[in-house]
């Protein structure tokens, strides 16, 4: 999968620039990518983690 394709499946999931912690896990999960590398796509496109699983964000 390329990452234009991760990317626009990101933000399919994510319409309002917010997605919760757990839903970004299991997207990473089914999009076959790590948590880190979710992490680094969400930030990339400035897509907040919102009910943080560690009260992190």
């Amino acid at each position: 999968m390329t990452k234009e394709v991760l990317m626009n499946k990101i933000k399919a999931a994510a319409p309002q620039g917010k997605i919760p912690c757990a839903a970004a896990f299991k997207l990473a999960e089914e999009l076959g990518v790590t948590r880190a590398e979710m992490g680094e796509l969400l930030n990339e496109l400035k897509i907040k983690i919102i009910q943080c699983q560690l009260g992190c964000f």
